[in-house]
């Protein structure tokens, strides 16, 4: 199945845009935010994406690596600040980010951003995408196998019933 890119004004949005908007989001909440934690909002964002809009939001693979889902190219630009908070400076000016993106990157931050990396990463352990991705591999072997698009889409959407199912 190929799921169709988000339109965004001019640009196709990187797996950057979408981390620098969660790091500016976390300098206005005072909510400092590590690596790890950013790969999972990155993360999640892809997934309900890919739910609500039915279109992934920038085109990188993400990799199923032993502390759950994470985004190459994203966590090498970020990876000098080891397991510190990120310190980057956002100005909202300099953010590729508007209209149904923000709308869905905010009700991403509303949802995970209050738990910390070390829930997000047993929650995501705990979810099939993840896991299939790092089906036949051992908890500690790093792997660069992709979780894909189909596998998050089809897990989030059953998720998304349920919720709506107990309503």
């Amino acid at each position: 199945m190929k799921i169709p890119m988000a339109s965004h004004s001019t640009k196709t949005l990187k797996a950057q845009d979408v981390g620098r908007y969660f790091l500016y989001r976390a300098n206005q909440d005072n909510k400092p935010i590590t690596n790890k934690k950013l790969q999972k909002l990155v993360y999640y964002a892809q997934a309900w994406s890919l739910v609500l809009n039915n279109k992934k939001l920038f085109s990188e693979p993400i990799e199923a690596w032993v502390h759950g889902p994470a985004v190459r190219s994203l966590y090498v630009h970020y990876k000098k600040f080891g397991f510190e908070p990120i310190q980057e400076e956002i100005k909202p000016d300099t953010l590729n980010i508007s209209g149904k993106t923000k709308e869905l990157l905010d009700t991403v931050w509303n949802a995970y951003g209050k738990l910390d990396a070390g829930y997000l990463e047993m929650l995501t352990h705990s979810e099939e995408p993840w896991q299939e991705a790092r089906e036949g591999l051992q908890s500690s072997d790093s792997s660069d196998n992709e979780i894909s698009l189909k596998s998050m889409k089809s897990y989030y959407s059953e998720k998304m019933e349920e919720a709506q199912k107990k309503k």
